[in-house]
């Protein structure tokens, strides 16, 4: 919505139902250590704007809140086949743009930073010099600031020749909580290290350092890191960058329609399974170490182990995207900025495309969990949040 309040607001992708009992508001789940089929997972899940009748929907069901949003999916020909409000608006994208940013780095000369660096043995089979895919995946990260995450982006920034200190993003405490918890409890504080950025900005050193560009300024809009890096992602979007601003890291923040960003993620997805290239390389390593990407229980990182094919990436303010090797792709914008509701929202409407149908190694109970997550009264399971699906397309 602009200044002026004159946009229209986008429509209901979600809602929250409280009700009295654990089997109010929620559908299915199957018994533990037992199966289902897809009938009775996902589709669970899911609402039309017809069912927001509290009467529809079971006794003593209360609908706590409406979550507002955008969402577009892309067919395997790269074609709009579903949208929810309009995917065409310019949008924030924050973190999900950081598989576009590392394909970027790997045009801009990331490898050199590691000629001659290397230990025989390591990365995966087969793979091209220069860097090794695990680390590539932590430049690519929202890491949560375990101790793995924080080992790899030190490996970055010693191939670059560089130190802790140098990284241009603000100190802070990691992201995930039992690495906050534990950082916290043995006398740690804020360290630019620790935050969730410093992956993408110590593969930014590294870019500068092989490239022999000044570190000085690299988050400047018109360093020669940037300027390459912009031009990959408006290549991998299809269109110009539309406004550039500061993301929360430091580094430039490049507006681009929620389209685009779909476009973009597809565009590295369907790569995976073609030759070596940056892109390939990018969903390759995502895939190869997806818990470099986030962090165990972190949304993205859950759904790419329930979903072989698929890469994904979450950003600040309600942003996710994702992408299969089959050429799927689906983007989520949540109005308000609010995490809780983009991945239900990204798989139901990736679901209802028929993303997953086909890959015969979904993990379709755990991607059950991530499409509804449960709502607590007095420590139990009351209610959860669905997914409100009336798309055009």
């Amino acid at each position: 919505m602009n200044i002026t309040g004159r946009d229209p607001a986008p429509p209901v992708v979600a809602v929250v139902l409280r009700g009295r009992a654990p089997t109010a508001a929620r559908g299915p789940r199957p018994a533990p250590g037992g199966s289902a089929t897809s009938a009775e997972l996902l589709p669970s899940a899911m609402l039309s704007a017809a069912d927001l009748g509290v009467a529809d929907l079971g006794v003593d069901v209360l609908v706590e809140s409406r979550v507002r949003g955008t969402a577009v999916v892309l067919d395997p020909a790269g074609a709009v086949m579903l949208s929810v409000g309009d995917p065409s608006a310019v949008i924030s994208p924050r973190s999900t743009v950081k598989p576009m940013q590392a394909v970027g780095m790997l045009t801009a000369g990331l490898d050199r930073a590691f000629a001659g660096l290397r230990a025989p043995g390591s990365g995966a089979p087969g793979e091209a010099p220069g860097i090794p895919a695990e680390l590539l995946a932590i430049v690519a990260s929202s890491h949560s600031g375990e101790p793995e995450q924080v080992a790899a982006v030190r490996a970055v920034l010693a191939a670059a020749g560089r130190a802790p200190d140098d990284l241009a993003c603000p100190p802070d405490l990691p992201l995930g909580r039992l690495a906050q918890q534990r950082h916290l409890a043995a006398g740690g504080g804020p360290e630019r290290l620790l935050m969730n950025c410093s992956g993408k900005h110590a593969g930014m050193l590294a870019c500068c350092a092989g490239s022999g560009w000044p570190t000085e300024g690299y988050l400047d809009p018109a360093h020669p890191l940037q300027r390459r890096i912009r031009a990959v992602v408006e290549e991998l979007v299809g269109g110009p960058v539309a406004a550039t601003a500061v993301d929360g890291c430091g580094a430039p923040l490049f507006g681009i329609p929620l389209l685009g960003l779909a476009r973009g993620m597809r565009a590295i997805a369907v790569a995976g399974t073609g030759p070596a290239s940056p892109r390939q390389r990018v969903a390759a390593a995502m895939r190869a170490f997806p818990a470099r990407v986030g962090g165990l229980g972190r949304a993205d990182t859950e759904l790419m182990l329930a979903v072989p094919s698929i890469i994904a990436k979450d950003g600040a303010e309600g942003v996710t995207v994702a992408a299969t090797s089959a050429g799927f792709a689906a983007a989520v914008k949540i109005e308000d900025g609010s995490q809780r509701a983009a991945m239900p929202v990204l798989i139901a409407v990736l679901w209802h495309a028929g993303a997953f149908h086909a890959d015969a190694g979904a993990d379709l109970a755990r991607l059950a969990e991530l499409a509804s997550p449960p709502v607590l009264g007095g420590g139990v399971e009351v209610g959860a949040l669905r997914v409100v699906l009336d798309a055009a397309g």
